[in-house]
């Protein structure tokens, strides 16, 4: 029986068709053949961090066209030097990190006599977690003060008005000293043949200020005394856990000189802890 429409015929050897079609043995029907797949699997199997690994992005289209231009050499050797730390992909190993990562070291910061961090974040220091604790602090700081301030005009029958003061003075003073303080001291160990990495020293830095968070929020009890307690605990948890971490280091490169950079860590963490406590919850009611 021949069929079709428009040109096109179908042979079917042999068959009557009568309602149905009946079904084609196994024997008669051809072999397909299937070129072999090139999909990518997902995740790629060659993938070996937790955002990171051996998966590439693409170039952009400018790249491409630069490469063809012949000018694609030049430009691939100055983002392989110093011209890398304004890429994305400079800073993308600093947060292959995931949330067990960060709450492991947010445990380890809140037991400072162990002085194990350094050791555990060596490999895989993060800037994720240094980041966020700040932001937090920032936050948290300034909302808590404002708090406490409004609670201490409201005791007094005084009127009341927000300082916005508060959140640009909270991230001055959190944001810079998490960034300076630790390049400084990277310099200074540089100078005296101890070095550190600098990503590490943000780090440790930026996990040494989690305690500062739940003793933000203890400050809201209206008692000086007790503010004061609170906030030199969490200053001495914050010093001692970043001298404990860095003295093993500058003791074995620093020499004799090592107690003073210690002493100076130690003290200046504390000195952190005070003006927290000046600025952020010691209100002053006018009369």
């Amino acid at each position: 029986m021949m069929s079709g429409s428009g040109g096109g015929y179908t042979s079917i050897d042999n068959q009557k068709v009568s309602g149905s079609v009946p079904a084609v043995s196994g024997s008669d029907l051809p072999s397909v053949q299937f070129s072999a797949s090139n999909l990518q699997t997902f995740p790629p199997s060659e993938a070996k961090g937790k955002i990171s690994g051996g998966y590439q992005p693409p170039r952009d289209a400018d790249d491409t066209f630069s490469r063809q231009g012949g000018s694609g050499s030049s430009d691939e050797s100055q983002n392989n030097g110093w011209l890398r730390m304004f890429t994305i992909e400079a800073y993308k190993p600093f947060f292959d990190v995931d949330t067990s990562d960060v709450l492991e070291r947010i445990k380890d910061s809140l037991f400072p006599f162990k002085g194990s961090f350094q050791e555990k974040t060596a490999e895989n220091p993060d800037l994720y977690g240094p980041f966020w604790i700040c932001t937090t602090l920032i936050l948290v700081a300034a909302a808590i003060g404002a708090f406490v301030t409004y609670l201490e005009h409201k005791w007094h029958k005084k009127e009341y008005s927000y300082d916005i003061n508060l959140v640009t003075w909270s991230f001055g003073l959190f944001y810079g000293y998490v960034l300076l303080v630790p390049l400084g001291l990277y310099l200074i160990l540089k100078y005296f043949s101890a070095p550190s990495g600098l990503v590490q020293l943000w780090c440790l830095y930026g996990y040494s200020l989690f305690v500062f968070i739940p003793a933000t929020c203890l400050s809201i009890v209206p008692l000086e005394i007790f503010r004061w307690m609170v906030v030199g605990i969490a200053g001495f948890m914050s010093a001692t856990f970043i001298s404990v971490n860095m003295r093993a280091h500058i003791v074995s490169s620093a020499g004799e000189r090592w107690f003073l950079i210690v002493a100076g860590i130690f003290l200046l963490q504390l000195a952190l802890a005070v003006i927290l406590k000046l600025y952020f919850f010691t209100v002053t009611v006018t009369q």
